[in-house]
């Protein structure tokens, strides 16, 4: 068996891997037609022009699903592992997976609403990935720090902390470098330029702000990769129940004969 076939690890290291195969393959298409500048253009301009508008649109999409299927076994695990008991950690359990449906929700509106077309739309889902992604790998951070040492260990809530860290300094320095770029440039539509001279008015904030929000991205990427570990311990398995030996007619029911004690369990379970 590979490493990858362990457990559920494939949701992580499918999502990793498309997720960067995006950003990736849009930004060398969009070099290659000169529809962009190859030193660090925004990530969303790499997706702006067709024809890789449409692919990076799909592709994106494809990566929001993926990340709710990811942040919905990592709710689920911890979900088996934490004491019923325990309303705290259910409760920021929660709140987390809420959170990361929120941030799959914004790449989706990043990926169907393009900054040259409707800006607003385009800012509301950029804020909802990073933002709201941001505040889902804080929760995951924290719980790991309640959970450990006989469920998490050190090294890995101190891995976390450190790409938790990473994550919000990137934001910091995206938001102060942009906020100065857009008052530097008043008056000039900043979201429809995709080409920038060096030595122009913006440019060096401009340069700070993309340069975080590859660094940003690239954390949320590296976050995943810490689930993979986590993720070789959980088995999917579902059970079905046959209500009748008949299909179509009700009246025909008849009770299947018991063949043991019923047994139930839960859909996902797993231990760290």
């Amino acid at each position: 068996m590979w490493w990858f076939q362990e457990g559920l690890c494939v949701l992580p290291v499918a999502l990793v891997i498309w997720t960067a195969s995006t950003f990736i393959f849009a930004y060398i298409t969009a070099v290659i037609l000169r529809h962009v500048d190859p030193l660090v253009p925004y990530i969303s301009d790499t997706g702006t022009v067709a024809p890789e508008r449409c692919v990076f649109g799909l592709m994106l999409n494809v990566s929001a699903f993926l990340g709710v299927a990811t942040m919905y076994v990592r709710y689920k695990q911890l979900h088996a592992l934490v004491d019923a008991d325990d309303t705290h950690l259910t409760r920021l359990n929660r709140v987390g997976f809420v959170l990361g449906c929120g941030s799959s929700l914004g790449m989706c509106v990043v990926a169907n609403f393009q900054k040259t077309t409707l800006f607003s739309m385009h800012l509301v889902g950029a804020m909802l990935t990073f933002g709201v992604g941001a505040l889902y790998i804080l929760v995951q951070t924290v719980l790991s720090y309640l959970m450990q040492p006989h469920i998490h260990s050190k090294t890995m809530f101190w891995t976390r902390l450190s790409i938790c860290v990473w994550t919000f300094t990137s934001i910091v320095s995206m938001f102060v470098s942009s906020m100065i770029m857009y008052s530097t440039l008043s008056g000039t539509d900043v979201n429809k330029k995709l080409h920038w001279m060096p030595g122009e008015p913006g440019y060096t904030p401009h340069i700070v702000s993309t340069i975080s929000e590859w660094s940003l991205a690239l954390s949320f990427i590296s976050f995943f990769f810490t689930y993979i570990r986590d993720f070789k311990k959980i088995n999917l398995r579902a059970e079905a129940e046959l209500q009748s030996n008949h299909l179509y007619n009700s009246h025909h029911y008849r009770p299947v004969p018991s063949r043991g004690p019923s047994e139930t369990s839960p859909l996902l379970a797993g231990s760290i």
